[in-house]
């Protein structure tokens, strides 16, 4: 898509789409899945995720303006308890369907309301949907989230096997919040440079790669409260760019 052009939310579509579909499908065949395929294919989204971050770090055009950005901006996550707080509205989000949905996943109350909240938040405020919803938004670039939504459907089924079809509920949140990002995306885009976004999506390259440690349960990355990383990016980029490098060189 040209940098004037009308850009359509094509993959903020398709990733909803995405979790209903594996919503509906998991809680239909839940039963009829072992323990230990559902582990190991949870094992190789994590592998997914690792290598979509790989692909978007080899972006990058100033290393020392991403890596600022990733420890400054994770900094603030962790000071302003950026995580907690996503967490928390993951909570509010659950006792609000469970008003529609009852739990009839077999699991406790607590246990149910645990796992619900985990995919609450990895579906709608993960690094990987907010950086491609940002990327799509920006440049029309749509690979990141239909690769997300690739990942998304079994994931989404996956926990429906366990929770049940409330979790294809969990995609009208994510619609709100993804194209909100997607319409805020349009505005910076045109205020930007390549060397700035090629920043940018190696930034949230980074976020995917602690994201697939995660998922592996190698290493629990605080991956929302790394979010702030992707504002401050493109800003000290174009800083870096403009003031540090003239200096140097």
């Amino acid at each position: 898509t040209s940098r004037g052009g009308r850009k359509m939310p094509i993959g903020v579509i398709i990733n909803v789409c995405a979790v209903i579909t594996g919503g509906l499908l998991g809680g239909a065949v839940g039963k009829f899945l072992s323990a230990d395929f559902k582990m190991n294919l949870n094992m190789i989204f994590g592998a997914c995720a690792m290598t979509m971050g790989i692909n978007s770090i080899v972006l990058m055009e100033n290393m020392p303006a991403v890596i600022f950005s990733v420890v400054l901006g994770t900094s603030i996550g962790l000071a302003c308890h950026l995580g907690k707080l996503i967490n928390a509205g993951g909570q509010a989000m659950q006792k609000l369907i469970s008003r529609f949905v009852k739990n009839e996943s077999g699991l406790g109350e607590e246990e149910f309301t645990n796992e619900l909240v985990t995919v609450i938040v990895l579906f709608c405020a993960s690094g990987t949907g907010i950086y491609g919803t940002i990327v799509a938004g920006m440049s029309g670039d749509h690979s990141i989230l239909i690769s997300k939504s690739i990942l998304d459907l079994p994931t989404a089924m996956i926990f429906a096997c366990t929770l049940g079809v409330v979790v294809s509920l969990i995609a009208v949140p994510q619609f709100l919040i993804f194209m909100l990002l997607f319409v805020l995306a349009k505005v910076i885009f045109p205020l930007t440079t390549p060397v700035m976004i090629n920043d940018f999506k190696a930034a949230g390259g980074v976020l995917l790669l602690a994201t697939g440690f995660r998922m592996l349960k190698l290493r629990n990355f605080p991956v929302a409260d790394m979010i702030p990383a992707m504002i401050l990016i493109m800003p000290v980029s174009w800083f870096w760019v403009n003031y540090i490098l003239p200096l140097v060189s």
